[in-house]
Parts: C-alpha cells; structure tokens; sequence
C-alpha cells in the first residue's frame, strides 16, 4: 500500500462499515432469548395441562359408578328401549 489508502476505499469511495457483525450479534442474542421465552412458555403450559388432566380425572373418578363384577349365570335386567325389532 504505497498510496495508505485502502483498497476499499479506492474501489468504492467510502469506507468499509463493520456494522454488519454487530447486528448479527444483537440478532443472535434476540433469537436465544425468544427461544428461552418459548421453552419457558412450553414449561409452564405443560403443568397447567398436566393439572387440569388430574382435576378433569378426578372429577370423572368421582361421577362414575363401581360396577359390580358379573358371575357365569346371573340375571340381569336389559332394557328393550333402544333396540329396534324387525317386523
């Protein structure tokens, strides 16, 4: 470089910005705290179904009947409402 002046500037007239590595930092940096917010977002939804799964189970366990255990032989009663007969 016998003239001191750089090859950039001699080919474009300007000088040459290095700005371009900073955004790239600050978009890294952004991207790695989206991606923190969204698994601590994923975290929390995940207690909150696996809470309500047991609240909706424990409500089902509670409504539902204990049925008896059937034996070979006994009687029961059916219901003939919803059946529907051919004539």
């Amino acid at each position: 470089m016998a003239t001191k002046i750089s090859f950039f500037i001699a080919n474009y007239r300007r000088e040459l910005r290095m700005e371009a590595e900073i955004r790239i930092k600050r978009k890294v940096k952004k991207v790695t705290e989206f991606a923190e917010r969204i698994k601590r977002i994923q975290k929390k939804a995940g207690v909150v179904l696996e809470e309500m799964q047991e609240k909706i189970k424990r409500q089902a366990d509670r409504e539902s009947k204990e049925m008896e255990a059937w034996k070979k032989k006994d009687k029961i009663m059916l219901s003939t409402k919803d059946l529907v007969f051919k004539e």
